[in-house]
């Protein structure tokens, strides 16, 4: 890897989008970093990130990630399959317009929460006592001499 380059992204047979960081680079530093832009480590590659979820449009996360890497000030290479790929290949499903078109539709409808009265009360509500329909009887100690001066 070259030495001025310290993160690089590219694709993996078996762990589709990865990622690794140059050795110049603190470890500790790398895993923060890949970490935040949702990629994980891969259990017995040490220094080698896959992107969680690469299903949920990978080839743009990716792409984000590289560009999110440059934006702090890091040198970083992007294979050209993933660089220069268009975001949507014919046949692959696109989950990110997927979930969009799911939200819309939610969004668009009638809530069923809505127009219900609430099920409990609320639970700083709590039931008033009447007032007694009688005033109570106060009695008072008969006042002796001698106390007070």
């Amino acid at each position: 890897m070259d030495p001025a380059i310290h993160f690089i992204f590219g694709s993996h047979p078996q762990h589709g989008y990865v990622a690794g960081f140059n050795s110049s680079l603190p470890a500790h530093l790398a895993d923060w970093f890949l970490t935040r832009v949702q990629f994980e480590a891969v259990p017995n590659e040490p220094g080698l990130y896959q992107l969680t979820e690469p299903e949920r449009d990978g080839q743009r996360r990716t792409r984000q990630a590289a560009q999110s890497l440059r934006a702090q000030g890091y040198a970083v290479h992007v294979d050209t399959d993933i660089a220069d790929a268009p975001a949507n290949l014919p046949g692959r499903p696109n989950g990110l317009s997927e979930r969009r078109s799911r939200i819309a539709q939610a969004a668009s409808g009638r809530s069923p929460q809505r127009g219900a009265a609430p099920t409990t009360s609320p639970p700083f509500a709590r039931p008033v006592p009447p007032k007694p329909a009688y005033a109570p009887t106060v009695h008072l100690a008969p006042a002796t001499a001698g106390h007070g001066r």
